[in-house]
């Protein structure tokens, strides 16, 4: 993935229209968005600031965080639109340096779409303190001829949608019958692809039968997932509870598991227990789970089970 503009007056939260010119007075508050990283000792030249090119690979760092802001797995996302974006123009414009260990916030905004460009102002701060403003101009083009595109009317609006801060994903609670059509691809994706478990294994009986949970994008992809199953009177078991891999710290994982308890607590059920996978033992025990029993395998993947009260 590369950087680049926007071209459009559908989004301008701030109203630059000369990015250049007019950026010193940009604030933190004219952003949405904003990516923190600390600055390395390798980034920082002799004059012991940060070497200027560096600046272009955080704003580029910053993108792909955009992207998981909108909730869209790039790749996955770009395939279904039949695209790829492709930097037309960046630039930088200087008003203090960085310097080694600084903390930095990248803002981004995306603040004009044209018909095949997107253009988007970055604002570098360490503190309150403006440090670097840079423009980004990309172009969606066909990624087999790298020739421009119009800019998905999907794409447009998830864009839109962002900046006048409206939610990025929708969450579904139901049956399989309702839920099946994305649920099934994303724990195949998650769980027989990514961790390899039989295909045999993942699928039962038990999905005709539980509540299950859906999160999806603005374009319809499902990106979290999750069921409870009704395991005794009165007890509920949560299980594949599975986030896709490139957006594992948005706090999808816990959107589900929440719109799952609170099913468990609308039937009644006292109790919700669950068969952790080991390395999300922590997460669980973040929303009220308590271990119990010692680890086992499952699938050839250490667990440990886990219960809550409700």
């Amino acid at each position: 993935m590369q950087p680049a503009p926007c071209a459009t007056h559908l989004i301008n939260p701030f109203e630059i229209t000369n990015v250049m010119s007019s950026t010193a007075a940009l604030t933190k508050q004219d952003f949405r968005f904003f990516h923190r990283l600390r600055v390395r000792w390798a980034e920082v030249d002799l004059q012991k600031i940060v070497f200027n090119a560096h600046y272009l690979m955080y704003l580029d760092t910053a993108i792909a965080d955009y992207w998981r802001a909108l909730m869209l797995p790039y790749e996955a996302a770009m395939h279904q639109l039949q695209g790829d974006l492709y930097v037309k123009k960046s630039g930088l414009e200087f008003h203090a340096s960085a310097r080694y260990d600084d903390i930095l916030d990248i803002g981004l905004s995306c603040t004009r779409i044209g018909n095949s460009s997107m253009t988007f102002v970055g604002g570098i701060f360490r503190g309150a303190e403006l440090l670097i403003t840079g423009e980004l101009i990309y172009v969606f083009a066909d990624p087999a001829t790298q020739t421009s595109r119009p800019v998905p009317q999907v794409l447009r609006q998830i864009l839109t949608d962002f900046e006048a801060n409206k939610p990025m994903h929708q969450l579904q609670v139901g049956s399989w019958a309702d839920l099946k059509h994305w649920a099934l691809p994303l724990r195949m994706e998650v769980f027989v692809e990514e961790q390899q478990v039989p295909p045999e294994l993942e699928l039962d009986d038990d999905d005709a039968q539980a509540v299950h949970a859906v999160v999806t994008n603005g374009m319809g992809m499902p990106i979290a997932t999750g069921r409870l199953v009704q395991q005794a009177p009165g007890v509920s078991r949560l299980g594949r509870m599975a986030v896709t891999r490139v957006l594992r710290a948005e706090r999808l994982g816990s959107m589900v598991l929440q719109a799952l308890i609170d099913a468990a607590v609308r039937r009644g059920d006292r109790e919700v227990v669950l068969h952790a996978q080991r390395h999300a033992q922590s997460f669980y025990a973040r929303a009220g789970f308590l271990a119990h029993g010692e680890p086992f395998d499952e699938a050839g993947i250490a667990h440990i089970e886990m219960r809550r009260t409700l």
